[in-house]
């Protein structure tokens, strides 16, 4: 069953079908923003809730209604069982939650061998693929491939690894995403050393020139994110503190008057 229920039209995102026992018609959602833009005074930071933190019985739903909140992106995390010991969801979720929403799609590949899956997953809707520098293959052949394919591609690192691991790939990424947890599961506390990474990459990317967002993920908070945001982040995920809050929409709207 596509995210959402049955009430879903796949070729209109964001509404659910009128008829006997259903709600009306909901207006659509508008697009999210798709271009990664560096963090400035003129620009308000990006907010990109996680679906792990969601409930999947209604995904569709999930991620409607944090858009219609002010969400600029969704991100999804991808997990294998092997690079992170938990198991998410494959290409056919991901097919299904592109089929609901107009929405941009980050796609965090935690996986071992992405060089297998990334056609797959770039078919099934992502907008940017996000695969770990830790992980298997060869990275500038993967970022080729992405952007060959006329999509956004982005490299992530782990809490242990340094930020300049990415710094001979910062020239052909769209964004580098520092990880402030272990990767694989939600709801972890948030590593405060994590924003020293975010500083050396931002110094770096400055110091060349370069048009690269910076965007983390992991414990982020309402006490965290404008610190996240001075440091250089240009994008916050948010899984459980926007997902668990009484009204996600409120929630959304106060890590962005947070990190002004």
């Amino acid at each position: 069953m596509p995210p959402g229920g049955p009430g879903y039209r796949s070729g209109e995102p964001g509404q659910r079908a009128a008829g006997r026992g259903t709600a009306p018609a909901m207006a659509p959602i508008p697009k999210a923003s798709n271009a990664p833009t560096l963090n400035s005074k003129s620009t308000m930071i990006k907010i990109a809730p996680s679906i792990l933190s969601a409930d999947f019985s209604v995904l569709g739903q999930e991620v409607e209604r944090v858009l219609r909140g002010g969400a600029d992106w969704i991100h999804v995390d991808i997990m294998d069982g092997h690079f992170v010991p938990n198991i998410s969801f494959g290409p056919p979720v991901l097919q299904c939650l592109r089929r609901a929403t107009e929405g941009f799609l980050d796609v965090h590949l935690m996986i071992s061998q992405p060089e297998r899956y990334v056609d797959a997953f770039l078919k099934a809707g992502a907008d940017l693929l996000n695969f770990h520098i830790e992980a298997e293959g060869e990275m500038g052949g993967l970022i080729d491939r992405v952007h060959q394919a006329g999509k956004q591609a982005a490299l992530t690192i782990k809490p242990g690894t340094p930020a300049q691991a990415v710094y001979p790939y910062l020239d052909r990424l769209d964004m580098v995403l520092v990880m402030s947890v272990e990767p694989g599961f939600g709801g972890q506390k948030f590593m405060p050393e994590s924003l020293d990474k975010v500083r050396q990459l931002r110094q770096e990317i400055q110091r060349r020139g370069l048009q690269c967002a910076i965007e983390i993920d992991g414990g982020i908070n309402l006490e965290n994110a404008p610190l996240a945001a001075q440091a250089g982040c240009d994008i916050l995920v948010a899984g459980s503190s926007v997902y668990g809050a009484p009204d996600p929409a409120l929630r959304i709207q106060e890590f962005k008057q947070a990190c002004q």
